[in-house]
């Protein structure tokens, strides 16, 4: 999967500093292009390409991929703790925790504006 972004060194910190991920792989392609991707710390071999806009097409889309739905969904073992952290950074939570059937939920935006579901299942 990759997310469009307007600066690789700008989504590589907040990605990895304040959520938390791995940085997997930074290769450079081009003056212009490198070949980015994060991963939730883990086992997980789900990564996420970090893909910088080329074009002001590209560049509209950056936080609205999916119309304003949430885009993104990452599993913790521990909600409160990943909570305190997405606090920590300032982080907009657009929904507060609550607690569902299947879990607890937080939505969060994320630097670019991208929704997300933080979820800790039962």
């Amino acid at each position: 999967m990759s997310l469009v972004i307007d600066d690789y060194d700008k989504a590589i910190g907040y990605y990895t500093t304040v959520l938390g991920f791995d940085l997997v792989e930074d290769k450079v392609m081009s003056p212009t292009k490198r070949w980015v991707r994060v991963k939730p710390k883990g086992d997980n071999p789900m990564s996420i390409l970090l893909a910088k806009a080329k074009n002001d097409t590209e560049e509209s889309r950056i936080g609205n991929q999916t119309g304003g739905r949430v885009f993104l969904f990452l599993h913790t073992d521990d909600i409160n703790r990943e909570a305190d952290r997405l606090r920590l950074h300032n982080v907009q939570i657009v929904r507060p925790l609550v607690s569902e059937e299947w879990g607890k939920v937080i939505v969060f935006r994320d630097v670019y504006g991208n929704l997300w579901d933080l979820i800790e299942p039962k």
